[in-house]
């Protein structure tokens, strides 16, 4: 963010403040940067994040690299023939990314974690949660869209089905990159929601 905010910046680029309306930020990510969307969304909402001059009017978390410390069934069973995407890769990856001695219920791995912020309080700004069918986070993807919209946060849903964890940047040319870019240009395009400051 503080790259976005440099930007923004009086004076930093006359281009693009010209060109560019930083009252309509949209912060989007894919797997761990999915999860960064969450947590500017986590942060900016009770203050902790500074963002002037940028006002976020929306998150797109895409195919989020969420954990938790009780595998779901497509984290447990074994992995398709050539899947992009593993159990043992995602425990790889999680064994890099989290402090040594913490579980996939860290707050960084797991939104709803016992030791994760409540995110009642928290004022969201609209949601396009995008998840890919035969992800092997696909059902925590689900869990999260579903919680938030319990909680009555401005969510949307994005299922991409046939697809593989992070499928559009390994093949940003295929039909179903595409799509996600028709959901997404929708979804920001239409004003969706009030801005949240």
């Amino acid at each position: 963010m503080s790259g976005a905010l440099g930007t923004a910046a009086p004076g930093a680029h006359h281009w693009l403040a010209e060109l560019a309306d930083f009252a309509k930020v949209f912060v989007a990510g894919e797997s761990s940067g999915a999860n960064m969307s969450h947590h500017v969304a986590v942060r900016r909402g009770p203050g902790q994040l500074a963002l002037d001059p940028l006002r976020i009017t929306g998150h797109v978390p895409a195919t989020p690299f969420f954990g938790g410390a009780e595998p779901t069934a497509a984290e447990a069973a074994a992995p398709p023939p050539g899947a992009p995407f593993t159990p043992e890769m995602s425990d790889k990856l999680w064994g890099l990314s989290l402090p040594a001695g913490a579980t996939r219920d860290h707050p960084a791995a797991n939104p709803f974690g016992p030791d994760s912020p409540r995110l009642e309080p928290v004022a969201f700004p609209p949601v396009l949660v995008v998840s890919a069918g035969r992800d092997i986070l696909h059902e925590r993807v689900l869990r999260y869209a579903a919680a938030l919209g319990e909680m009555g946060k401005p969510v949307e849903l994005a299922v991409l089905e046939g697809q593989e964890h992070a499928f559009f940047s390994r093949q940003p040319w295929n039909e179903a990159a595409n799509e996600l870019i028709r959901v997404v240009k929708h979804f920001v395009h239409r004003g969706n929601g009030a801005q949240c400051n």
